[in-house]
């Protein structure tokens, strides 16, 4: 179980899915942040339950040991740079979702 943490999860849906693979190669590149605790970058898992959500293309999930961990990272010159080379360029939508330890 993860506990005292900051959880940061973003859905990306791409312009073009067929950019998915050189998408992931960016979003990984997010790892070499000091600040995260833990990250997992994925991709959806195909399902006919309705309650899934899977029309998105990849997946980032970031576990910050706090708030502040979470902000630095925001800043951080590779994040700006992802930002900048990678979402700006290849993404139609983004959803994030926050929470912290109930």
């Amino acid at each position: 179980m993860i506990t005292d943490a900051f959880v940061h999860n973003v859905f990306f849906w791409l312009k073009n899915p067929a950019d998915t693979a050189t998408f992931v190669e960016g979003v990984k590149g997010l790892a070499n942040i000091k600040h995260l605790r833990d990250v997992h970058v994925g991709v959806p898992v195909p399902s006919d339950k309705p309650i899934i959500e899977s029309s998105y293309h990849v997946s980032l999930l970031t576990i910050f040991n706090s708030v502040e961990d979470h902000d630095l990272y925001q800043v951080d010159p590779i994040h700006e740079d992802f930002l900048a080379n990678y979402v700006k360029q290849y993404v139609e939508r983004v959803m994030v979702t926050d929470s912290v330890d109930a």
